[in-house]
């Protein structure tokens, strides 16, 4: 019997922190909840906590809070930039004047390559894909993952990064939070363009509008009541 390809889907929040201890106090604080261990990014030098936030709209999605590990050392070339914008100077300058915030989000596609191709024949250069893992309790998390060389997010977060996972997914053995994902909505100037994008991934349903600035907007159901996260236009 064939296994079910799981069609795209958005598979989880990018928060960036300006170190992980100030991350856990933010979702503390503003989502009512303290996340779950995570694990490091040998690749990356950067290391993170997790939050389930599987809802009937994202049954497979969690957030994740992300900050660069001190004293890690990176594996990918030292002329290379980590993923989602870590190391610009702009972005780390708003989370350690502002905290943590969300900078981008990651969809989950079953066929990494096609789907990049996909953006690619748009004029859209998501990067390489890159194989990453990184030691969990319940053994090795594999996936593949499109990250540029540059480092940057894709029409300023609201295109994801776009990932492969191996045999499990961190929801797998992530508990329920009690915080959900409700909506998952995107503004951008070149609205046709990230809609268009989208679809050609299998993401026709999330919602793109037309805005002078572009931001991601995700609205969460948590014990603190609805809670919303928007990213910053201009970082």
């Amino acid at each position: 019997m064939s296994i079910p390809v799981k069609p795209a889907c958005v598979d989880h929040l990018v928060v960036l922190a300006p170190d992980l201890q100030t991350g856990v106090q933010w979702c503390e604080q503003y989502l009512g909840v303290t996340p779950a261990v995570g694990g490091e990014h040998p690749l990356m030098g950067t290391h993170n906590r997790l939050l389930n936030v599987s809802s009937r709209q994202h049954p497979r999605a969690y957030l994740e809070i992300i900050a660069i590990h001190p004293g890690a050392t990176k594996s990918i070339p030292e002329s290379a930039r980590r993923w989602f914008d870590m190391d610009d100077a702009a972005l780390q300058r708003l989370v350690a004047a502002q905290g943590p915030h969300l900078v981008t989000w990651v969809a989950s596609v079953p066929d990494v390559a096609a789907a990049s191709a996909a953006l690619g024949l748009r004029g859209l250069d998501c990067g390489d894909i890159v194989s990453a893992q990184r030691a969990t309790a319940q053994g090795l998390l594999s996936w593949r993952i499109t990250v540029r060389s540059d480092g940057q997010r894709q029409m300023q977060g609201c295109l994801p990064a776009l990932i492969q996972w191996g045999d499990a997914h961190p929801c797998d053995h992530l508990p329920p939070s009690g915080v959900q994902l409700t909506s998952l909505e995107l503004e951008h100037p070149q609205a046709d363009v990230l809609q268009a994008a989208c679809a050609s991934m299998g993401l026709a349903d999330v919602p793109v509008r037309s805005a002078p600035a572009p931001h991601l907007t995700a609205r969460l159901s948590t014990p603190n009541g609805e809670v919303v996260l928007r990213s910053p236009a201009t970082a």
